[in-house]
């Protein structure tokens, strides 16, 4: 009977973490959306699936004895979805994610990229920078609050 209590622990605390993992069906989104200006809106749309696929690519990496994945596809995601197109290389081991509008017309904001990076500085300040491409061509830095900083 002791050896199953430990059992049923580390089942339920697992059971427990699994649970506490943020999705990535939007549910984040600003409750202030309207107050944000365009080129916000589009960086925070673009920001917050960069967080979400640098993470998935970490947690790869981890699992994977140190390997990153090769592609997407080698993780278990797709590169398109119905609004974006998403890639990623790996700079020495190092995740760079970059999402991108498949319809730019009428956005400020067309593109943005992020490294791991973007995880430290989420889990330090609450935000995270990440590099976006606008209309024009121009790149500038945007910032993206988490929804725990609002």
């Amino acid at each position: 009977m002791s050896q199953r209590l430990p059992c049923r622990v580390i089942l339920a605390v697992a059971l427990a973490l699994a649970g506490c993992h943020p999705d990535s069906s939007g549910s984040r989104t600003p409750s202030n959306d309207s107050q944000l200006s365009p080129d916000q809106r589009d960086a925070y749309v673009l920001g917050r699936e960069i967080f979400d696929l640098v993470d998935r690519a970490v947690d790869y990496r981890g699992s994977h004895l140190g390997r990153p994945a090769v592609n997407l596809k080698q993780m278990g995601v797709e590169s398109l979805t119905t609004t974006t197109l998403r890639r990623v290389v790996n700079v020495q081991r190092d995740p760079l994610v970059t999402v991108s509008f498949r319809q730019r017309a009428g956005r400020q904001i067309v593109s943005c990229r992020g490294d791991s990076q973007i995880l430290e500085d989420a889990s330090l300040n609450g935000r995270y920078t990440v590099m976006c491409t606008a209309s024009s061509g121009a790149q500038r830095p945007m910032e993206v609050v988490t929804a725990g900083e609002r």
